[in-house]
C-alpha cells in the first residue's frame, strides 16, 4: 500500500472494458495474454537501467461507485530508449503520463496494486514534498500545448530560471559568448547572471539562434516552433534522466515537426535519456520510437517493437488505426471509422465536378505596415500575402499547404472580408465579392472550441448566421432547419440544447460545420479543420466533408499542413511560402513531380 496516495481497492466486479472493434472483446483471457507477452519480453524487477510501470490502475476513489479509467497498465522503458504510447483521444494516454508524476485530477485514485519506479525510486511511496523534487529533477515533462503550459505574465527567462532556483541547481562557471554574454551582463542582476548564461547556452543548443532575445520575450511573442523549443528547454534544464513528451508535435507543420523530432533524437543520444513519447500520429512513432504500446479505453492492447508493429499489427484496433490513415491510394473512398461494425472496409464515393469558376483571386496582396516612433512612421512592411492568383471551380477541393506563417489563414480571412487587401481582386461568380454574397462563402475555423461561444446553446450557435443576416428567430431549438443540419453532420437533435464544452473535439468541429452550412453556401473555407484531431475523429470529419460535398455540391478551399490529408482529400493544391505562391497544380504533380525546392522539402518531410 502507498501511505501518501489516495487508493482504491479493485473488486472482483472490475471487468475489463468491452472492445467494439470487429466483434473483438478485451476479455480477462486476452488481457492476460497481452500481459504475458509483455512479461516475456520486458524486465519487471526495478533496476537503475529501466523505468517501470506495473499494474497501474486509476479510477474514482468513492466506494459507492467505482469507475476504472486505467486498467492494469504495464510499461517498461529501457535506459536510453523511447517507448511510444499511442491511441485515440480519451484512451488514457495523458492520464498515464500524469499518473507517473502524481498529478492525478481531483477525485481519481491509484489502484492498490499500482507501482511506478523511476531511478530506483518507488514513485507512489513518495509524499508530495518529495515529489516536488522528483518533478523536473528526475522526470522532465513536455506538455501538449505550450501556449497554455507557459505562464503568459512571466518572461521565458524567468520561467526557466524558476526550475534552477527550485531545485537549487548551481550553474557557476557557465560561460556564454559574444553578444549573449554582453546582453546578460547588462539585463540581469549579479545573482541571475550565472543562471542566464547557462539558460542562453541551453536555448542556443536547442536551435534558438537569438537566445538573449528569447530570454526577455513573453510566450505570445514566440512562434509555435519556438514555444515548443522553450518547453523542451524547461523539461531539460534540471537534467532529468527520464523524459515524458505529451503530443509535442500536435498541430505544428511538417517542417517544424521534423525539426522537433530531430532535436529530441539528438538530445536523447547526447544525454542517454529514456523517453515516453505520447502521440496519435503513427508516422511520428516510426521516426522516434524503439517500442510501441497501443492503448484503447484505458488498457494496453498491443505491445511490440516498432519494426514488428509496422510490419504486422496484431490487434484489430491497431489494424484499424492504420486503415484510418488518409492517403492518396484511398481517394474516392470513405475512410473506415474506428469502432465501426464490420471491420476494415473502404466505401466508394462518387464525386461530381464542373469547370465553372466560382472563385477567382487575382494578384492578391496583403501587407501589414510596422510603425514605430513618436509619429508612428512606417519602418517596415510585412508581406503576409504577395501577388497570389488562383481559381476555384464548382464541386472542387483546392488545398492550400505550407508551413506556419506562410500566409494560408491570412488568405482565407481576406476572402471572407475579415482583412483589408492592399491590392488585387477577389471575384465570386465573375464579380467582386460583396456583403450580399458573403452567405455564399463561409468559413470553418481551425479551433472549434475557441470559435464557438461557450455561453450559447448549440441551436443558437448554428442560427447565428441567420440572425446576423437580419432574420428574427425566437426559439432556435425548435427550428426544423437546425434539426436537419444536425442530422446532416451526424449529431442527434438533442444536441441543440447543450453547450460546446459538453462535446468532444470532433463533435465541436461538426457543430462549426453546421453553423457554416445554415446559410446554404456554395464555398466553404476550411482552416485546418482536422489539425488537432486524432485519427478516429479526423476520419469522421473528412468522411463528413466528402459526403456533404457530394450531397450539396460544395466547393472547398482546404487549408492544411498535413500532406497525407491533402493527398486523400484534395483535387488540386497551392503551395505557399513566406506569403508567395511558389507552386500550384494537381495532387499528382505536387506529390510525385514537385518542381519547387520548397515543395520537394515538404513532400520529403511529410513521408506521404
Amino acid at each position: 500500500m502507498h501511505p501518501h496516495r489516495n487508493i482504491y481497492t479493485a473488486s472482483q466486479n472490475d471487468a475489463p472494458l468491452e472492445d467494439s472493434l470487429s466483434g473483438a472483446s478485451l476479455s480477462a483471457g486476452s488481457r492476460e495474454g497481452v500481459a504475458a507477452s509483455f512479461v516475456a519480453t520486458s524486465p519487471y524487477q526495478p533496476s537503475p537501467h529501466d523505468y517501470l510501470i506495473q499494474h497501474l490502475s486509476v479510477g474514482t476513489c468513492t466506494q459507492a461507485e467505482q469507475k476504472i479509467i486505467l486498467n492494469d497498465v504495464n510499461l517498461a522503458i529501457p535506459h536510453g530508449k523511447t517507448l511510444a504510447l499511442v491511441g485515440e483521444s480519451g484512451s488514457g494516454k495523458s492520464l498515464t503520463a500524469l499518473s507517473i508524476i502524481q498529478l492525478l485530477p481531483t477525485g481519481l485514485a491509484y489502484g492498490d496494486k499500482s507501482q511506478i519506479y523511476v531511478d530506483e525510486l518507488s514513485i507512489l511511496d513518495l509524499p508530495e514534498h518529495a515529489m516536488q523534487q522528483v518533478r523536473g529533477k528526475n522526470i522532465g515533462f513536455i506538455f501538449q500545448e505550450p501556449m497554455t503550459a507557459l505562464n503568459p505574465v512571466l518572461t521565458i527567462g524567468q520561467q526557466l530560471a524558476e526550475t534552477l532556483t527550485w531545485h537549487h541547481i548551481a550553474v557557476q562557471n557557465i560561460s556564454s559568448k559574444g553578444q549573449v554574454k554582453s546582453y546578460i551582463n547588462k539585463a540581469f542582476s549579479n545573482l541571475q547572471k550565472d543562471q542566464y548564461h547557462f539558460l542562453a547556452a541551453l536555448l542556443f543548443s536547442l536551435g534558438i539562434t537569438e537566445p538573449m532575445r528569447c530570454l526577455h520575450c513573453y510566450p505570445h511573442q514566440l512562434s509555435g516552433g519556438m514555444k515548443q523549443r522553450v518547453m523542451i528547454a524547461m523539461a531539460l534544464v534540471a537534467e532529468p534522466s527520464f523524459l515524458i513528451a505529451d503530443e509535442p508535435t500536435t498541430a505544428v507543420d511538417v517542417t517544424v515537426q521534423a525539426q522537433i523530432l530531430s532535436l529530441l533524437r539528438q538530445i536523447q543520444k547526447e544525454r542517454a535519456l529514456s523517453m515516453l513519447f505520447i502521440t496519435h500520429d503513427l508516422s511520428v512513432v516510426k521516426q522516434v520510437a524503439d517500442d510501441i504500446a497501443v492503448m484503447y479505453r484505458g488498457q494496453i492492447v498491443e505491445y511490440a517493437d516498432v519494426a514488428t508493429f509496422f510490419g504486422s499489427p496484431q490487434h484489430p484496433y491497431s489494424q484499424q488505426l492504420f486503415a484510418a490513415i488518409p492517403s492518396y491510394e484511398k481517394r474516392g473512398c470513405l475512410l473506415p471509422v474506428l469502432g465501426e461494425e464490420g471491420g476494415i472496409k473502404l466505401s466508394p464515393l462518387s464525386k461530381e465536378q464542373d469547370n465553372q469558376v466560382l472563385l477567382e483571386v487575382k494578384d492578391l496582396c496583403i501587407y501589414f505596415p510596422i510603425k514605430q516612433g513618436l509619429f508612428r512612421r512606417t519602418v517596415e512592411v510585412v508581406k503576409a500575402v504577395d501577388n497570389v492568383s488562383f481559381q476555384l471551380c464548382g464541386g472542387e477541393t483546392l488545398a492550400v499547404v505550407g508551413e506556419s506563417g506562410s500566409g494560408k489563414t491570412t488568405l482565407a480571412k481576406a476572402i471572407m472580408g475579415l482583412l483589408t487587401i492592399s491590392s488585387g481582386n477577389i471575384l465570386y461568380a465573375d464579380s467582386a465579392v460583396e456583403f450580399s454574397k458573403k452567405s455564399d462563402i463561409q468559413m470553418v475555423f481551425q479551433d472549434p472550441y475557441s470559435s464557438l461561444n461557450p455561453k450559447m446553446l448549440v441551436a443558437d450557435i448554428i442560427v447565428e448566421g441567420l440572425r446576423a443576416r437580419g432574420e428574427r428567430i425566437k426559439n432556435a431549438a425548435k427550428l426544423p432547419a437546425v434539426f436537419k443540419l444536425l442530422d446532416q453532420v451526424g449529431l442527434p437533435k438533442e444536441s441543440c440544447n447543450r453547450y460546446p464544452h459538453e462535446f468532444s473535439g470532433g463533435q465541436r468541429q461538426r457543430i462549426a460545420i453546421a453553423r457554416a452550412l445554415i446559410l446554404s453556401p456554395k464555398i466553404l473555407l476550411l482552416d485546418e479543420p482536422t489539425s488537432a484531431l486524432d485519427l478516429s475523429m479526423q476520419a469522421q470529419v473528412l468522411n463528413l466533408l466528402k459526403t456533404l460535398q457530394q450531397e450539396l455540391q460544395l466547393s472547398y478551399l482546404f487549408i492544411t499542413h498535413n500532406l497525407s490529408v491533402m493527398s486523400y482529400f484534395a483535387d488540386r493544391a497551392l503551395v505557399m511560402q513566406n506569403g508567395h505562391l511558389v507552386e500550384q497544380g494537381s495532387i499528382e504533380s505536387i506529390l510525385f513531380s514537385p518542381e519547387h525546392l520548397y515543395t520537394q522539402t515538404l513532400v520529403k518531410y511529410a513521408q506521404v
